[in-house]
């Protein structure tokens, strides 16, 4: 299958490879000059990816046997998937339907059938004369195709992979009878495969959308947003929520902002599975001289979502810079990822042995790691292969895929001298796309503390 997966591995300006940063990389005071167009100009844009990506379905859907999909939204109880195989625009019908069939030699057929019918529809489907009467439709499909399989989200690991309601399976059972839904299956690895692949028109949107992540996260970690001693972590996650609203953007999930501290550590590392990490620093604590601020923060736009941690200290008074001890926490954390991203990761490779392989780097150098890095694209934690602890248990091992884009999150814990011998975790998550050389982030990494005085 892997000829059905086109991918632009380079823009002009845009696909940076690891270890690249430049000074103003690291310039937390930089201005934010980056934007995305008007919301008018991303709808069409989306609907000129949605042709490249129809182009898409009837490989994957002969790959994975599923002779008919069916997707269908609800009014109030969208279905995430309608928006990237429809055009991206409201649906306010009580229920919608986008079918595509494999027609044989004609190719791929595709329908809609939708209470209130809209022109932009027509230039993907083939709009049913009856959208209010689904039922018939669809049964009228089913006798002209005769669909060996009907493939609906059902039975997946992942949300989006079984959104199909219980009114609506049993509204689909009702409509078509014993003898057609005895012919349902699970879509969930169709949509996976759908939602992982990426072409070549998103590349450049992606890089824009993490340059502005980038731009919004080096203000909120300066002293343009926090004055030590009086800035809250509620008042830093405030200001977030206020820039996405003033970019006209969005996020799939709340900022997480958390302090370490000297002996009075506010968390001790980033994910559930690290030993006494309560979560998120409360709403009232105060960034205070000395702490050291970690910030997990993405946007949405597009269609599309981006994931983001960076790390910045609080100088103390007549501090002109970070201690070293800090200093070699992330060159430690800059290690592991040259571990994941260069050393370990190629096309083809399962995610299991790049995930062992790293780790086994790390044993070597003596340096206490994690790793929890997670598809992400169409979703903030994609389907996909990720790299990550406990992938061969929860679940097979999957290949990474040529194009494909990643979260790279990690991190790694390291005794600082200057700290009484306490653990710091400098924890990372950087976005990046699979080459042939391995992964590539799509703008320079953190490679220098970002300083707030």
């Amino acid at each position: 299958m892997r000829h059905l997966y086109r991918h632009a591995l380079t823009v002009s300006g845009a696909a940076l490879v690891l270890g690249t940063a430049s000074a103003r990389a690291q310039d937390t005071t930089a201005p934010a000059a980056t934007s995305l167009p008007t919301w008018s100009r991303q709808i069409a844009e989306r609907e000129r990816w949605l042709l490249e990506r129809h182009a898409l379905i009837l490989p994957l859907m002969r790959a994975h046997a599923a002779a008919m999909w069916i997707v269908v939204n609800e009014e109030f109880h969208d279905d995430p998937l309608t928006q990237l195989i429809a055009p991206p625009r409201p649906y306010a019908g009580n229920r919608d339907f986008f079918v595509f069939i494999d027609a044989g030699a004609a190719g791929l057929a595709k329908y809609s059938i939708t209470g209130y019918p809209e022109e932009n529809l027509g230039r993907f489907f083939e709009p049913m004369p009856d959208g209010r009467n689904p039922g018939k439709a669809l049964s009228e499909l089913i006798a002209k195709y005769h669909p060996a399989t009907i493939a609906l989200a059902l039975d997946g690991t992942r949300g989006v992979t079984r959104g199909l309601s219980h009114a609506t399976y049993e509204a689909l059972k009702e409509w078509l009878g014993t003898e057609s839904s005895s012919r349902f299956v699970s879509a969930a690895d169709l949509i996976e495969d759908y939602l992982d692949t990426r072409i070549p028109e998103e590349l450049a949107t992606y890089t824009t959308m993490v340059r502005i992540t980038d731009e919004i996260t080096k203000r909120v970690l300066s002293n343009a947003v926090v004055k030590p001693g009086t800035t809250t972590v509620g008042d830093m996650r405030r200001w977030l929520f206020d820039e996405l609203g003033r970019r006209g953007l969005g996020t799939w999930f709340q900022p997480d902002v958390r302090i370490q501290r000297v002996g009075g550590v506010q968390e001790t590392g980033k994910h559930a599975a690290t030993p006494n990490a309560p979560g998120p620093a409360r709403e009232g604590e105060i960034v205070r001289a000395g702490d050291v601020v970690h910030l997990d923060f993405g946007i949405s736009a597009m269609g599309l979502n981006t994931d983001w941690q960076k790390m910045a200290y609080v100088l103390k008074p007549g501090e002109r810079d970070v201690p070293s001890g800090l200093k070699q926490a992330m060159a430690n954390t800059n290690a592991l990822q040259d571990a994941v991203m260069r050393t370990c990761s190629r096309p083809a490779r399962p995610n299991t042995e790049v995930y062992d392989c790293a780790m086994a780097e790390m044993k070597r150098r003596g340096i206490e790691a994690m790793i929890y890095s997670h598809p992400i694209g169409n979703q903030g934690h994609g389907l996909g292969a990720g790299v990550a602890y406990g992938a061969a248990a929860d679940r097979p091992a999957k290949p990474l895929r040529l194009g494909s884009y990643i979260s790279i999150e990690l991190n790694t814990a390291t005794p600082v001298a200057e700290w009484n011998g306490q653990k710091v975790y400098v924890m990372m998550e950087d976005d990046a796309h699979l080459t042939e050389t391995g992964w590539q982030f799509f703008v320079p990494r953190q490679e220098r503390w970002y300083l707030i005085r």
